[in-house]
């Protein structure tokens, strides 16, 4: 069983920066593939940024050269770096993971555990 608990959500204003933290714990499997999702009301929970076990990152478009997701082993803390950000990139924002994985998916149904998400507020 694998726990994540994200933090470093807030409000900022458009063009503002956050970093968000997840921190996992319950495991042992070293093939453990993470993402980040956001769901905003009314809208489906979207994937935005995977790594796979190995390190290789990918992003979802709407993300693509404003967030970096990233990874601290030896902490077992993933983290999303958010610059520029804009009023549609408010949302609540999840951590997922996945054991015995070797490359990501952006599909929610391709993670197993996730967290209690923490809401990421932009104004304009």
């Amino acid at each position: 069983q694998v726990h994540l608990k994200e933090s470093g959500g807030g409000s900022v204003q458009t063009g503002g920066s956050l970093r968000l933290s997840c921190v996992a714990s319950g495991y042992t499997d070293s093939s453990l593939c993470m993402a980040w999702f956001r769901q905003s009301p009314g809208k489906q929970r979207e994937g935005i940024a995977t790594i796979d076990s190995d390190g290789p990152t990918n992003y979802a478009d709407s993300v693509l050269g404003r967030f970096t997701i990233s990874k601290d082993s030896a902490k077992n803390t993933l983290y999303l770096q958010m610059n520029r950000l804009k009023p549609e990139d408010t949302a609540m924002y999840y951590c997922a993971a996945v054991a015995g994985c070797l490359a990501a998916t952006m599909r929610t149904s391709g993670f197993d555990y996730w967290g209690q998400g923490t809401q990421v507020t932009v104004s304009s």
